[in-house]
Parts: structure tokens; C-alpha cells; sequence
């Protein structure tokens, strides 16, 4: 995992620190959350690392939240309560996505394609 913690997500799903029969799966659902994470918000660790110094607080709630879903529901569950997690992860990772691959940005930087010059 590169920004969550064995502690940090048992501090989330109220798991005793010495508790350790579940690690292997915490670890699993950790990485997993981290690359869901990265690939929804396009962008690999190190350029978040990069342009933010380090991942911002609500990529690391986001992630968690992931991860104490799947651990606590580790069986497809209702729409309803999907659709809550859903809308609580998108509101935390949008802010920090990236809408356009990295050429487009680098050679469209005003935003307006080949319509616009010098702004």
C-alpha cells in the first residue's frame, strides 16, 4: 500500500491493532482501494505526491471508505446502500480528477483547443 496503513484501517473498521487473523485481506482490500482510487481520479501516485506534496486527506477518507465497504460487506449488497457509498466516494475524488490526458492538457492550456489564441 502506498498511503494507507494496516493501523490506519483498522482505526477505520474499529479492528484491535493486535488483531492480525485478517491482515492479508485488509492488505488486499488497501491495495485495491489505492489503485480504484488512481484510476478514478486518472492520475498515478507520483504525480499526486507531485502536485499536492502528498495524498490529499480526502483521496485517503475516499480509500477508506472502500475498504471498510468491502471488509464490512464482503457480499454484493443492496442498490441503496451502494448508491450511498458511491456518492460519498465521488464527492471526495472529483475535486483531484483529471479530465484530460496529459497531450491534450500540455497543448490546449487555455482551455479552448485551436480556436483560441494568446488570451
Amino acid at each position: 500500500m502506498k498511503w494507507l496503513t494496516l493501523t490506519l484501517i483498522k482505526q477505520q473498521i474499529r479492528m484491535e491493532s493486535s488483531f492480525t487473523d485478517e491482515d492479508d485481506i485488509l492488505t488486499m482490500y488497501g491495495n485495491s482501494a489505492e489503485e480504484m482510487v488512481l484510476d478514478v481520479i486518472n492520475r498515478d501516485y507520483t504525480e499526486v505526491i507531485e502536485r499536492w506534496g502528498e495524498v490529499p486527506k480526502p483521496l485517503v477518507h475516499a480509500s477508506l471508505l472502500i475498504v471498510a465497504q468491502s471488509y464490512q460487506h464482503r457480499e454484493p449488497q443492496t442498490v441503496q446502500n451502494l448508491y450511498a457509498v458511491h456518492n460519498s466516494f465521488d464527492m471526495m475524488v472529483k475535486p483531484y480528477m483529471r479530465l484530460a490526458s496529459d497531450n491534450y492538457e500540455q497543448n490546449n492550456t487555455q482551455g479552448c483547443g485551436n480556436k483560441c489564441t494568446n488570451l
